[in-house]
């Protein structure tokens, strides 16, 4: 299936910079989604935080699946924009007492917990509210995602999860408990996983530690292995929906459920990243001594990645036509970081092409901010 960007449409756009969303691609990534996770138990929840924009929440909802949220404010958006509250699942690992009141009163699925201290802050306000709750334990595995250390949540020296060492004591606390109900164990190793090794050293540990517990007649009705898989930003032509079939198949093969146990997955990055394009004009050429710079009057208020985890995004000059170059892709913001991509090699650009950084339809305009007083991003979904 060809994605081509609809340069058309770009050019009768007002103001520069802004996300386009293809919403085909999305509903496509979607039903490839469906069509390779399945199998029996298996479901899926779109993590809210990949991208909370109301059109492509509203697009994940209605096509029926959960979310897997990890703030307040994600909350309200999941359940606004359609999720069903018994779909949606909460993470993170620093809950606000009104964060954890609102999921209560709202009656989610599940909390996914984090520390012995949390636990005890949920069950003190279960007993304030006279209610109780399923939750779920985030287990620290130690098993390396191969990836950013930004984005590696999978070790002991993160801040995640619970260390396996204390999961005796935690459980012994759930089970004990008049308003906490343990439903199944929560875990995530990271993001942009791009080979299945780590997903495979997953399950291995996964089934240890169910083994373990099996053992002392602790079973658990979930599984919740996260998310991860990356994407591929170097050509997103080539691959515009990513593999789901080896990533479900990845599981299904090395991960031993019980029967009945149902399994759950995070998926965000992979979900909406390649739908969405941060569409730019540039303002000047210049060159320079030693380099050519485009610059561009998007900055990394409107796209964080490459400044943040020195990301790189495929970058493409919409309008350019003729010979090449290679430029420096910067933006207006005033710090040396604001660079999308260091000589990249373009059509002979100009004043007032458009360019398209493409794979931008996660952590890019969530993460969005108005640093220098700029005005946030508009938005084109069609």
């Amino acid at each position: 299936m060809d994605y081509k960007l609809p340069v058309g449409a770009f050019e009768q756009q007002p103001r520069t910079p802004f996300y386009y969303y293809d919403l085909k691609l999305l509903d496509d990534t979607l039903s490839s989604i469906r069509e390779h996770s399945a199998y029996p138990g298996y479901k899926v929840h779109y993590a809210v935080k990949a991208n909370a924009n109301p059109i492509i929440l509203k697009r994940i909802a209605d096509a029926g699946f959960g979310a897997d949220v990890v703030s307040g404010g994600e909350l309200s958006a999941a359940i606004n924009a359609g999720f069903t509250n018994d779909t949606i699942v909460y993470a993170g690992v620093g809950k606000a007492d009104w964060e954890i009141e609102l999921a209560l009163n709202k009656n989610i699925a599940c909390l996914n917990v984090e520390s012995m201290a949390e636990l005890e802050v949920i069950e003190e306000i279960c007993h304030r509210m006279g209610k109780s709750v399923c939750v779920a334990l985030r287990v620290n595995p130690n098993v390396d995602a191969h990836t950013h250390h930004y984005i590696t949540t999978g070790l002991s020296e993160n801040k995640f999860g619970i260390d396996i060492e204390k999961l005796d004591e935690i459980i012994a606390r759930c089970q004990n408990s008049d308003c906490i109900k343990l439903k199944g164990l929560h875990f995530h190793i990271g993001s942009q996983i791009t080979e299945t090794t780590p997903f495979e050293n997953l399950c291995k540990r996964i089934n240890e530690i169910q083994d373990k517990y099996n053992e002392k007649g602790i079973y658990f009705e979930t599984i919740n292995v996260g998310g991860g898989l990356g994407i591929n930003y170097d050509d997103p032509e080539a691959e515009p929906i990513p593999d789901f079939k080896s990533y479900f198949e990845t599981f299904n093969k090395h991960l031993n459920l019980r029967e009945g146990q149902e399994l759950h997955f995070e998926l965000g990055r992979s979900v909406v990243c390649q739908c969405g394009s941060l569409i730019t004009k540039v303002l000047y050429v210049k060159n320079g001594v030693v380099k050519n710079f485009v610059i561009v009057d998007a900055g990394f208020s409107d796209l964080i990645r490459p400044a943040l985890y020195q990301a790189h995004h495929k970058i493409e000059n919409l309008t350019g036509h003729g010979g090449s170059e290679k430029y420096d892709v910067v933006g207006p913001i005033c710090e040396s970081s604001d660079c999308f991509g260091e000589q990249e090699t373009l059509p002979v650009t100009h004043r007032g092409d458009l360019i398209a950084i493409r794979s931008a339809g996660a952590y890019g305009e969530i993460m969005a901010s108005q640093y220098n007083c700029r005005q946030l991003p508009d938005v084109l979904a069609k």
